[in-house]
């Protein structure tokens, strides 16, 4: 299903520079037009590793249209810090939703899926399936 509003997608990684890297990564990758709006939220606010409640909350809020939120996560504690904020209920927008994909392939399949105008339903599915990716 299409929509006129855009999911937004946020990175959450351990390291900030790997969450921008895998948002160039997926931005450059969505065809060149207009993409969805992606945000990196990685590390720490002074810079370090780890995750953070606030960036997390922040990039949600800046990539909000109101079409719903796709987080993807690289590792165990940032799933954690994510299913905390979404419990809470108030930390993130409305529709904002975890998904279970592989940080780098999910992160690209989402944004692609996002950018070519596809509801949030549609973008978690696409991201997810690239797990069946087969390398070998």
């Amino acid at each position: 299903m299409s929509t006129d509003k855009p999911v937004g997608v946020v990175l959450v990684s351990h390291s900030r520079a790997v969450a921008e890297a895998v948002a160039e990564l997926a931005i450059g990758l969505a065809g060149g037009g207009a993409t969805a709006p992606v945000a990196a939220a990685g590390g720490t606010p002074d810079g370090g590793l780890g995750t953070s409640s606030e960036l997390i909350a922040a990039a949600a809020a800046e990539v909000d249209r109101g079409a719903g939120v796709a987080l993807l996560v690289d590792l165990g504690s940032a799933v954690l810090t994510v299913k905390s904020l979404l419990a809470e209920g108030d930390e993130l927008p409305p529709g904002a939703r975890l998904v279970d994909a592989p940080f780098v392939e999910g992160a690209v399949a989402a944004v692609v899926t996002a950018s070519a105008g596809a509801d949030l339903d549609a973008v978690e599915a696409a991201a997810s399936e690239a797990y069946d990716y087969r390398k070998v």
